[in-house]
């Protein structure tokens, strides 16, 4: 499936208001319709006039553009709180939405103070999808040309044929004294699209914070979520809003997850986050339906404390082998790179590597002078990551985090440090480079890691995957596949869903059992997706693949 993208390039150009069909025209269309009776130029109410002044529509637009967008609002609640009118990418820290959301987005509330939804007075209310128009006008960037999403793509999704992320609403934020969320999206995909977008976020936190846990949360349609950060601050060549162009040049890796995952960091360690950080979110959804719109978002449930109480800092890096050529011959083709960054002595805590569709394997070593591999310390076809499994897969959908207890010391130097090791089976229809869509590879490795052991707390067993020994294989399958049950694990329940959320199939292991054998009968081949929990509510989800 090829990258869509969504007619973006007119997001960064040169402002214009000649653009008739334009999103940011459209929502000023809406507001004329719902809001101008009581906002209008002669006699705006709380001064907020959204009619313009200006002798053609473009020209109005202009007006009212220059004043909601980057504008502080009247009210003294959304001003203190550093709010706009429309704060470009932000839609939660927009008043003129917060004003207008009802209940589309339960996320997003009137604060105390801020007043009475809107519009008032018996004024036309808005439906869904102009809400959401408006919505995605913001978390685009607000731009004054181009289009940013197909209006027809949301009455669809409105109208009941559409799929989200999260059917049974958003997931509940930490109490406010334990830490805040963060919210990506949402964007919507057309029916087997793909798209991977980026977002600056500012923080804007009343003090710096140490960050002891994240749990990131999306759907089984996401390929991947990355969390990055500008540690110089929040670059002004960088637009506001999502957008498709990565740029590396100045971040920093602060976390990346292949599956939700509650990264949860050992006792007395955290990252340290400034309270005015900038960070770069990333995320690659990939709509699996050929005929409904899918609702794409991420949540990450962001817990804190005061600054000065972990004793070390959690580093995270990134380490990318982009020289990868994969020729489309069916043979298995290995690439391999020696590390030699030098970091000196650290101790590892988590590590996971990366491929797309491909790949077939993933393995670190540790390099011992003269670039001779020594212990292997990671398998990806392990379910936890940990070499000398019994039965090895790799599934490059689910990809493990290795977690290390006690912390695994390794010195990082141009003499000593780690190789890793990616295979891959191109069976496509040509051969394949490092590139960021499902149609490209990759070969990349994260690492988690700290400079000092002092006062962390090692000895811990950390689960971070519930339910992660249980193994499904084969996978892709032809008639059958047996769900792989761990001595002592009890309750076992499979389940099957289609690409539409319905499930076909519930199977459950009696006690005792160490294997659940899965039968096709007369499903059609296909993606599937399936879930596995046991009496405990701990659970294991991911894709099924029928030839």
């Amino acid at each position: 499936m090829k990258r869509i993208y969504l007619n973006l390039f007119l997001l960064f150009i040169i402002p214009t208001f000649l653009k008739a069909q334009s999103t940011g025209l459209r929502v000023y269309e809406i507001m004329q319709e719902k809001c101008a009776t009581c906002h209008n130029h002669a006699d705006p109410q709380g001064g907020l006039d959204l009619e313009g002044a200006g002798a053609n529509t473009s020209t109005k637009f202009a007006d009212v553009y220059g004043n909601i967008v980057g504008q502080i609002p009247a009210n003294e609640i959304a001003a203190e709180n550093g709010d706009h009118y429309i704060y470009k990418g932000r839609a939660d820290r927009s008043f003129l939405f917060r004003k207008i959301n009802a209940n589309l987005d339960e996320t997003i509330t009137l604060k105390e103070g801020e007043g009475q939804s809107m519009p008032a007075y018996g004024g036309g209310v808005l439906t869904e999808v102009e809400t959401e128009l408006i919505r995605q006008w913001i978390l685009f960037g607000a731009p004054t040309s181009g289009t940013v999403v197909d209006e027809s793509l949301l009455e669809t999704y409105y109208s009941g044929m559409g799929q989200t992320s999260f059917p049974d609403g958003p997931p509940e934020a930490p109490a406010a004294e334990e830490g805040f969320q963060i919210k990506m999206g949402p964007f919507f995909l057309e029916p087997g699209g793909e798209v991977e977008f980026f977002t600056k976020y500012e923080l804007d936190l009343p003090e710096d914070v140490e960050v002891t846990r994240l749990d990131v949360k999306f759907s089984n349609y996401s390929h991947h979520f990355i969390m990055y950060d500008f540690p110089n601050g929040n670059p002004s060549y960088i637009p506001e809003g999502l957008r498709l162009e990565a740029d590396h040049s100045d971040i920093s890796l602060v976390a990346a997850v292949q599956e939700p995952l509650d990264l949860n960091l050992p006792e007395g360690t955290a990252f340290f986050w400034d309270n005015d950080r900038v960070l770069d979110l990333n995320s690659h959804y990939i709509n699996y339906s050929a005929t409904l719109p899918y609702q794409a978002e991420v949540y990450v449930n962001v817990y804190t404390q005061e600054q000065g109480i972990a004793a070390q800092e959690m580093k995270t890096e990134l380490l990318v082998n982009p020289s990868i050529y994969i020729p489309n011959n069916g043979n298995e083709i290995t690439h391999t790179q020696q590390v030699t960054y030098n970091l000196g002595e650290v101790f590892l805590w988590g590590m996971m590597g990366h491929t797309h569709q491909y790949g077939t394997d993933y393995k670190v070593y540790k390099r011992l002078a003269g670039g001779v591999k020594g212990d292997l310390i990671y398998d990806a076809s392990c379910a936890l990551g940990i070499p000398g499994c019994v039965s090895p897969y790799f599934d490059y959908h689910h990809i493990p985090m290795r977690y290390f207890s006690p912390l695994e010391p390794i010195t990082m130097n141009f003499f000593n440090g780690i190789i890793h090791e990616a295979k891959w089976v191109n069976n496509g229809p040509s051969p394949v480079n490092f590139g960021p869509t499902s149609d490209d590879e990759m070969m990349v490795l994260v690492l988690m890691y700290l400079e000092d052991t002092t006062g962390v707390v090692t000895n811990l067993e950390t689960i971070p995957n519930p339910l992660s020994e249980v193994e499904v294989f084969p996978n892709p399958m032809d008639e059958k596949t047996v769900i792989s049950i761990p001595t002592g694990l009890d309750g076992i329940r499979f389940r099957l869903f289609d690409t539409q959320g319905r499930e076909l199939r519930t199977l459950t292991a009696s006690k005792g059992s160490t294997q659940l054998e899965f039968n096709r009968q007369q499903l059609p081949s296909g993606m599937y997706f399936y879930r596995i929990e046991d009496e405990s509510g701990r659970f294991q989800s991911g894709k099924l693949m029928i030839n």
